[in-house]
């Protein structure tokens, strides 16, 4: 165990996070997302909440100023948003009062993106659309 350091994040998520550069991505996923056969490292987060997660990983993790940081699956035709989740994801990232926001994109493009992804961390969320992805950015000098 780490100081400082929150005990939701693991070794291989932390080794992740170290080794990804400026406009790597990473996704979050929810528990229904088919990860293993998507491709890239997947780091199991079973039991945990993305937004926990985002809530322990956002002090390590520089987000891209340069483009879209946050991604979101949109919903398919016929379906319907809980725009909840994105609100518990923003106030993860960001607290109380910020004005971002998350880009929503096509299943199949988020799929595509996640095959690129430097991991995806497959977590216990159950709300539908739950998945997202954070483009890292260039760490500012200290």
């Amino acid at each position: 165990m780490l100081k400082t350091l929150s005990p939701l994040i693991s070794p291989d998520l932390l080794k992740t996070l170290a080794e990804m550069g400026h406009g790597d991505e990473i996704i979050f996923a929810d528990a229904h997302f088919p990860a293993h056969s998507i491709g890239p490292q997947v780091i199991r987060a079973d039991g945990l909440k993305i937004d926990a997660l985002l809530k322990a990983v956002i002090p390590l993790f520089e987000l891209d100023s340069y483009a879209d940081p946050l991604v979101m699956m949109a919903p398919v035709a016929g379906d319907q948003l809980d725009h909840s989740v994105e609100a518990r994801y923003l106030k993860a990232l960001f607290g109380e009062g910020e004005g971002r926001s998350v880009s929503r994109i096509d299943r199949f493009a988020f799929y595509e993106r996640a095959q690129k992804a430097s991991a995806i961390v497959v977590t216990g969320e159950t709300a539908k659309y739950g998945n997202i992805l954070l483009k890292k950015g260039v760490t500012p000098e200290s």
